[in-house]
């Protein structure tokens, strides 16, 4: 990790897009995208249902290439790095993940260790601590013999979440995290992000619905409508009613969070 992070260009970031277009077969999705995911930040991507936000998580992570344009990381076109080396810097929670049949919790956190495997390096134990560290983050660890499949919806979510933290990367993109989750076990992992973000510097980006807890939680937003980014900033600089009124046609009111000092989305009556 120490030859990427020397690899770094000067006063930029690691993760850029330049001017992409990102779509499936015959369908466009998101069209002349140009972003920088700020350096050991939390930044969450907004916007309303089937603007293109999980496309850009994809394309971000190499899971989708674009038809134009191009993603860097350190300077080097994504589609230049092997999978196995780019999973060692980024990892990925995608939307609706699917595990393998029968396969146990403990056995599905450990796969998160795949990246730093190799024919001469086998398990170890910082793979073994890696995985530990993750299971009590996530609190799961009542639930290690269960198979994944038996779950409850937030029950796998949080296992998933867990396979992520155990990749350890400096990157971790998150696709909707919360889905399926109570609002105490929203908290919970949105807290967890923070405090990997703040107190391990790890960049994290992640796709949210809630626009409260992505102005509470983010340190940058990027604000998606019809496949296009409208809005990039900090959640003060950038959140205003005319923003919420054109890209989700909410009528609301803006006040100041009383306990973060965040800007907090009031839905007016209709």
């Amino acid at each position: 990790m120490t030859d990427v992070l020397q690899s770094t260009p000067p006063n930029r970031n690691r993760l850029t897009a330049n001017d992409i277009t990102l779509g499936y077969q015959d369908s466009l999705i998101a069209r002349d995208l140009s972003l920088e995911i700020p350096d050991k930040k939390f930044s969450v991507i907004l916007g309303p249902n089937g603007c293109g936000k999980s496309t850009l998580l994809r394309g971000l992570s190499k899971l989708l290439n674009p038809s134009k344009g191009s993603i860097h990381f350190d300077g080097k076109d994504l589609q230049h790095y092997p999978r196995k080396t780019l999973a060692k810097m980024l990892g990925l929670l995608p939307q609706s993940a699917i595990a393998p049949s029968g396969i146990t919790v403990h056995d599905l956190v450990a796969r998160g260790r795949f990246p730093h495997q190799s024919f001469l390096r086998r398990w170890t134990t910082e793979d073994e601590k890696a995985v530990n560290e993750a299971i009590k983050a996530t609190h799961i660890d009542e639930l290690l013999d269960q198979t994944v499949e038996s779950l409850s919806g937030g029950q796998r979510q949080r296992v998933w979440v867990a396979m992520v933290l155990a990749q350890n990367t400096p990157y971790v993109l998150l696709d909707e995290p919360t889905t399926y989750l109570d609002i105490a076990h929203q908290i919970e992992l949105l807290e967890l992000f923070k405090a990997l973000n703040r107190n391990e510097k790890r960049t994290i980006v992640a796709v949210l619905h809630d626009l409260n807890h992505a102005c509470r939680y983010a340190d940058h937003l990027i604000v998606m409508k019809s496949g296009e980014i409208v809005a990039q900033g900090e959640p003060k600089q950038i959140v205003t009613e005319s923003l919420i009124q054109d890209v989700y046609g909410l009528n609301s009111m803006i006040i100041d969070d009383p306990l973060t000092h965040t800007p907090l989305v009031l839905p007016k009556p209709y």
